[in-house]
């Protein structure tokens, strides 16, 4: 048995799981950001990885429950179960009416990330799974972050579309540190984490792209001026992730720990919206 005593979590994080429904079929059929189809694709193509992300999210850490004597981690594990069960709900039926409205099969969508999930799931140890798991978690929290921190990066979506990846970021706030925190209690290293996160940062990377271009697919402008744009709008001088690169690194530091980067204040100001005051500023 593990204790996370040494957690640096904050005491007064809740993980409060919100059993949202959003009304976006109809939305998904157009460019329902700014009527730009790159900046579209570039969050669909995202949600495409989620369904199938979550659920392995939530495997690896339920594979370690019984190897942690701390009440208060097995509580915020089940707050992370259940969040993550939401946004993986809400996410297949995003990409369900996706797909749907593009034309586009989600089993071809799904298969890079699919394939890889049965070799992980077949070659790789719970400890190496889990620690992939606490790599996009952190990768989740820093786009999370970028969301609030970067509001421009969502101005001009539609309002129901905008409220879907608020309420994402904000839950994937709320329990940034939880897979963290199991990883450390039940003996994880950091030379272990650091090799997860620079196998998965080429990985996520590569799945979007691979989204973004069947996704766009059928575009019959300029593909140079498309994406040259695109890039513009993720890292210019008012990028919707400018500013990602600090909290990335971080987390390659021995005394690393997801709430290092203590953005209480920032989210709560989004609180309102979808209610559980959950993350209160100190």
């Amino acid at each position: 048995m593990h204790n996370s005593t040494l957690s640096r979590t904050p005491e007064n994080v809740e993980i409060v799981p919100r059993n949202r429904h959003f009304n976006i079929d109809e939305t998904l059929a157009t460019n329902w950001h700014s009527d730009d189809p790159f900046r579209t694709a570039f969050f669909d193509a995202m949600s495409i990885l989620f369904p199938l992300g979550e659920q392995f999210f939530i495997d690896s850490v339920k594979a370690f429950r019984g190897q942690i004597d701390d009440p208060e981690l097995q509580r915020r594990v089940r707050g992370f179960t259940a969040q993550e069960a939401v946004h993986r709900r809400e996410h297949q039926h995003y990409n369900e009416a996706l797909c749907r409205a593009r034309g586009v099969s989600l089993e071809l969508m799904e298969r890079a990330v699919s394939r890889r999930q049965a070799f992980a799931r077949r070659a790789l140890s719970p400890m190496q799974q889990l620690s992939g798991t606490v790599a996009f978690e952190h990768l989740t929290a820093i786009l999370a972050d970028a969301t609030f921190r970067n509001p421009e990066g969502l101005e001009g979506a539609h309002p129901e579309m905008k409220a879907l990846w608020h309420w994402h970021a904000l839950e994937e706030t709320e329990h940034k540190s939880v897979a963290f925190d199991v990883f450390v209690a039940v003996g994880g290293k950091t030379w272990r984490r650091r090799v997860s996160m620079a196998l998965v940062t080429v990985e996520f990377t590569t799945h979007v792209i691979r989204n973004m271009r069947l996704l766009l697919r059928d575009y019959e402008g300029s593909r140079l001026a498309l994406w040259s744009g695109g890039m513009k709008f993720l890292f210019g001088e008012r990028g919707a992730l400018r500013g990602l690169m600090r909290p990335y690194l971080d987390f390659y530091k021995k005394d690393f720990h997801p709430w290092d980067h203590d953005n209480r204040e920032l989210v709560s100001s989004v609180m309102d919206e979808f209610g559980g005051a959950a993350v209160n500023p100190v």
